[in-house]
């Protein structure tokens, strides 16, 4: 299964990548909000650092806009919209299961029911452009900076964490009242 190959890449390095640009957006994303906050933020769903849209966009770019690596203008512009889809996808994934979404872009300017907003979607751009000139690369080698014996047993281990911690979080969030939501499985929501 781990050698099985995707577009030209075995779904080992595939998952690899998921789970470190998982970890990576989790880090990134709170850290931003601890520091804009004044207090520690976990902006991910679940309880471990880790925030597979992260992943999943990252990974969806990627192979969607590889055809356009070069064109720096060309990457931009799909990025942006593409990444803008996905948060918008996930936007109305979380308003049907939970009844909320856990940002809120209502006081930025030019934004679409507080889901989307414009200088989201311009973020979203400029980060493809960072993931195809430097992220891809670093990430690519730090997946194989390890055995692949150990990386098989991060992965299992990081999947099985992940969906049981999916799990309870959901149920928590499910069948908690509306002040208990942001409080469930996140620091500060």
């Amino acid at each position: 299964m781990w050698n099985y190959q995707i577009l030209g890449n075995e779904i080992y390095y595939i998952v690899q990548w998921f789970i470190i640009y998982s970890i990576l957006g989790w880090a990134i994303e709170s850290a931003y909000m601890s520091v804009c906050s004044r207090k520690l933020t976990n902006r991910g769903f679940v309880r471990g650092p880790f925030c597979p849209i992260y992943g999943a966009g990252a990974i969806t770019v990627y192979f969607l806009l590889s055809p356009l690596e070069g064109n720096y203008i060309l990457l931009y512009a799909c990025g942006a919209i593409i990444a803008t889809a996905i948060e918008y996808l996930t936007a109305r994934i979380m308003i049907r299961l939970f009844g909320e979404v856990w940002w809120d872009y209502n006081e930025k300017p030019f934004n679409y029911k507080g889901i989307l907003c414009l200088e989201s979607s311009i973020a979203w751009g400029v980060y493809t452009l960072v993931l195809f000139l430097f992220l891809q690369g670093a990430v690519e080698k730090i997946a194989t900076a390890y055995p692949k014996g150990a990386g098989i047993l991060f992965a299992r281990a990081a999947v099985i964490y992940y969906l049981v911690d999916f799990i309870l979080c959901a149920k928590n969030v499910i069948f908690a009242d509306t002040e208990e939501r942001s409080e469930s499985c996140e620091v500060d929501g």
